[in-house]
């Protein structure tokens, strides 16, 4: 099943990745790129991560992930991006 829409990975991807070593969540990140576009899939990574014994669902106790999920900062809407020039008087 496709986890990430934007990246097109697989939850079979991510296992492979996992058996791999990468077994943080920030691993998978970096090295498949879920997670980095819209986000939505974040918490779908996290539950295949916490399916295949890897840590990412916070609940391991050994201090790689804080004991706490780590949660990326909601999307900034395009509209907050953009600069906005009040005119000046002459």
């Amino acid at each position: 099943m496709i986890v990430c829409v934007c990246k097109s990975v697989s939850d079979r991807k991510i296992r492979a990745s996992i058996a791999e070593g990468m077994d943080s969540f920030d691993d998978l990140q970096f090295e498949l790129g879920v997670a980095t576009c819209c986000g939505k899939c974040e918490e779908s990574v996290r539950e295949v991560m916490a399916q295949s014994g890897a840590c990412g669902s916070g609940a391991c106790g050994s201090g790689c992930c804080g004991g706490a999920q780590q949660r990326l900062p909601a999307a900034v809407p395009a509209t907050a991006l953009v600069p906005v020039y009040e005119p000046q008087a002459a």
